[in-house]
């Protein structure tokens, strides 16, 4: 094995997929297992367990699922010390990736990380976890590299992988036309992949979306499903609420590049929204313990990664007792009849595409390819 690694969810499997392509440039034999999602296995990765697994967020649900997760990191570790890979390669996942990288680094595996997990908005105390658990750290934005210079960890700046793969300027009437949209303003509702937050907030945006379609008879609504079972909640949320709704599998660049404007539950969606430079709302709901417990960390005021990006409110965010369908219904409705700053917003949604765009797949091949080199003893 060359590379073991661990992908957490479908973003880690999105950004993951890119990670093993960029090193297949240089390494085209290149060998790979561990816990990863479908586009890694597309890839060419074994899948020793799907990155569905690791799934889970907030505290309790962690703390429900918590038994099976030490399993499957027990026996992960146990694997990659028996074959021991060239190096070992978490992405995302921070609270398991962590304790599983230091059990390798101390045997001698080198680790690397990619995508940091956001020590500048709460909890900063891990970096002590992180330089005890990771021989290399890889970026996605800028301002991430001084905070690991500092602190003594071996980093490099990549960029985003999805700024290398959207267009700077997408194409709206394509996309529109891919999915046989009529005239008149469309609106992508993204939930979220896991499980957990559909069954949050798709029906929170669908009843937003009903607001939406009274003022705006002509609306059109486009929702991706991440698979088959979050299409069967889709499904059971949308039950009484009758708008044009095109329940899409998958698809959602196709999405974001048709709609005008996009209901988002945050996280790396956020991020492609602001990439394909489309004025949205941030939705987000937890469970009331994990919300508590999270504000009580928090550095600051911020959620989504288009206004940490931007250092202000560039886009509203509508967060736990603030998620209503008529704040975001109100919220999705006002940049549809303010075009000035909807402008306004792409011109930012752009500048920060050009400072994200760096040739991730370059700049990650030659950070990893020294590890590359030698098989560890």
């Amino acid at each position: 094995m060359d590379i073991g690694l661990v992908a957490g969810e479908a973003s880690g499997d999105l950004l993951g997929a890119h990670f093993i392509r960029a090193l297949q440039q240089r390494h085209p034999n290149l060998r790979a297992a561990g816990i990863a999602g479908p586009r890694l296995v597309e890839a060419g990765v074994e899948a020793i367990y799907p990155s569905e697994k690791l799934a889970v967020n907030g505290y309790v649900e962690v703390l429900r699922h918590l038994p099976e997760l030490l399993r499957i990191r027990a026996h992960i570790g146990a694997r990659f010390l028996a074959q021991r890979p060239r190096v070992f390669v978490g992405i995302d996942a921070p609270d398991f990736n962590f304790v599983l990288e230091h059990r390798l680094k101390t045997a001698g595996i080198p680790t690397v990380h990619f995508v940091s997990p956001s020590i500048w908005a709460w909890r900063p105390e891990r970096i002590h976890r992180i330089r005890e658990a990771v021989s290399h750290m890889l970026v996605v934005f800028p301002f991430e590299e001084a905070i690991y210079r500092e602190a003594g960890i071996p980093v490099s700046y990549v960029g985003h992988p999805l700024a290398d793969v959207i267009p700077l300027e997408p194409d709206a009437a394509a996309a529109r036309a891919a999915l046989n949209l009529a005239d008149g303003p469309v609106f992508a509702l993204l939930p979220g992949s896991r499980l957990s937050e559909v069954k949050r907030h798709a029906r929170l945006m669908l009843e937003a979306a009903h607001l939406i379609a009274r003022r705006h008879p002509d609306a059109r609504f486009v929702l991706p499903a991440a698979n088959a079972a979050a299409a069967a909640l889709i499904d059971q949320a949308r039950a009484g609420i009758e708008i044009d709704l095109h329940v899409l599998p998958g698809q959602s660049h196709t999405a974001l590049a048709a709609c005008d404007v996009a209901l988002v539950a945050s996280g790396t969606a956020t991020l492609e929204t602001a990439l394909f430079k489309k004025p949205m709302v941030i939705t987000y709901r937890v469970p009331a313990l994990t919300a508590w417990l999270m504000l009580r960390k928090a550095l600051q005021p911020w959620v989504g990664l288009p206004n940490i990006l931007a250092r202000e409110f560039l886009v509203p965010e509508r967060i736990q007792d603030a998620a209503t369908p008529t704040n975001l219904a109100a919220d999705a409705l006002a940049w549809l009849d303010d075009a000035p700053r909807r402008e306004a917003a792409v011109e930012r949604f752009r500048a920060m595409h050009v400072s994200l765009r760096q040739n991730a797949a370059g700049r990650i091949a030659e950070a990893v390819s020294p590890y590359m080199e030698d098989r560890p003893a």
